[in-house]
């Protein structure tokens, strides 16, 4: 009987340590760095890419657009859809540097810089970094002169 109760209590504290791990981080920025890193497509990945996209979608100052981006990045798509979605309200400016980062997506993810990765990741990656930096061609057309 007693190992039972041993057994049930160290399954009830990698319980507790499995959520405290899940559970936002206190830096901002380590939570973010993880969500971007979080490439498969479980619950909880999604889930830290979701909050990742919506604070990039409140963030004023756009201060995550100056920092540079990496294959696991342009994998998790969590950038290039913000760009995606804030085009319109980009300057000029701005958009000439998510385009810059579109176009460096699929070199950045081939040539073995991608550990970690699938090929589906990969080639997903690089698609939508292709897609992306049409919308923001586009857009750039459109505006900036």
């Amino acid at each position: 009987m007693s190992d039972f109760r041993n057994l049930r209590l160290l399954a009830a504290l990698v319980s507790c340590i499995e959520l405290a791990g899940c559970a936002g981080a206190p830096d901002p920025a380590f939570g973010q760095q993880r969500g971007l890193k979080c490439v498969d497509d479980s619950n909880v990945c999604i889930s830290q890419r979701k909050m990742v996209y919506d604070s990039y979608m409140t963030d004023k100052t756009r201060a995550w657009m100056k920092q540079p981006a990496g294959p696991h990045e342009y994998a998790s798509g969590v950038r290039l859809m913000a760009y995606s979605k804030m085009r319109k309200d980009l300057s000029c400016e701005e958009l000439a540097r998510a385009k810059e980062e579109a176009d460096r997506g699929p070199s950045s993810l081939s040539g073995g810089a991608y550990v970690g990765l699938t090929s589906a990741q990969v080639a997903r990656g690089a698609m939508l970094s292709r897609e992306v930096s049409h919308e923001l061609a586009s857009e750039i057309a459109r505006r900036c002169r």
